[in-house]
């Protein structure tokens, strides 16, 4: 597991918008969430996508968002509503 991120680091997805195969949801980019679990290392789908070896490996990692924040407030989630996502280490940013 990598030193920066750990089960419970609160974190933001990267706001880039590289060209290629993305595997980050465009609509969690710029949002904050929890790191609630740690997978392991992978190969790198981004890599893999283009027919390479999809190393180095990256760790992944289980993302827990507020779904009122992510949704910008507009009222229609319930108080606990929540959404969570797998995304890789490259598209996480400590807060």
């Amino acid at each position: 597991m990598s030193d920066q991120f750990k089960v419970g680091s609160k974190v933001r997805i990267t706001n880039a918008y590289p060209p290629g195969h993305i595997r980050t949801p465009f609509f969690l980019r710029g949002k904050e969430g929890l790191i609630i679990r740690h997978f392991g290392k992978y190969p790198n789908p981004e890599r893999l996508a283009y027919g390479l070896n999809g190393l180095p490996k990256l760790n992944l990692y289980q993302v827990l968002f507020d779904m009122e924040t992510t949704w910008r407030g507009d009222g229609s989630f319930a108080a606990k509503d929540t959404l969570t996502a797998d995304i890789y280490e490259t598209w996480l940013e400590l807060v």
